[in-house]
C-alpha cells in the first residue's frame, strides 16, 4: 500500500486494560470524521477494531489470524489493510505509559503479514498540550524496515 487511499481496512488495536475505561469513542470519530492520522482514507474504506487481548499482547496473534481467514474471502490483500495502533497503545497519556510491549505487537503484526502500521488514532489536544509541557513523554520509533507513522 503505497497511500492511505489504497487502503480498504482500517484495523485498529486497542489497549485491553485502557479498553476496560475507555469506549473507543474518541478512536471511531476520528476514523469516521478522518481527523489528525486518518487524513487521506477513502470514504469507502472500513473500520474494525479490535483489543490486543492484554499484556504482553500475545493473545493479539488469534485475533490477527482470524480476521486473516476472514479476509481471505474477500477482494482485500494484506497490504491493503492499514494496521493503527491506538493512541492509548503508543503515547504517553492518562490512561498509562506507552505500552512496553509495543515492539512485540508490531512484530506480531508483521509476522502474519501486516506492513502498514501506524503508530497512533486519536490525538487529544489536552495531551498534545501536556506532550508540549513535558508533562507527557514522546516517543520515537526505534523499529526498521517497516512502515510506520508517529503522532
Amino acid at each position: 500500500m503505497e497511500t492511505k487511499s489504497e487502503a480498504k481496512y482500517v484495523f485498529i488495536i486497542q489497549c485491553e486494560i485502557a479498553r476496560q475505561r475507555c469506549s473507543g469513542f474518541a478512536c471511531t470519530n476520528g476514523f469516521y470524521n478522518r481527523d489528525d492520522v486518518f487524513q487521506g482514507y477513502d470514504d469507502g474504506v472500513r473500520y474494525i477494531a479490535i483489543t490486543c487481548g492484554g499484556c504482553c499482547g500475545a493473545g493479539l496473534a488469534a485475533r490477527m489470524e482470524h480476521f486473516s481467514n476472514k479476509l481471505r474471502k474477500t477482494d482485500v490483500t494484506k497490504d491493503e489493510v492499514a494496521v493503527h495502533l491506538s493512541s492509548c497503545m503508543v503515547t504517553d497519556n492518562y490512561h498509562h505509559d506507552r505500552c512496553p510491549h509495543t515492539e512485540y505487537i508490531k512484530g506480531l503484526i508483521i509476522k502474519k503479514g501486516y506492513k502498514n502500521i501506524t503508530e497512533g488514532t486519536y490525538i487529544s489536544k489536552t495531551a498534545e498540550k501536556k506532550r508540549e509541557k513535558g508533562e507527557y513523554k514522546r516517543y520515537a520509533d526505534t523499529t526498521e524496515g517497516i512502515k510506520t507513522s508517529l503522532i
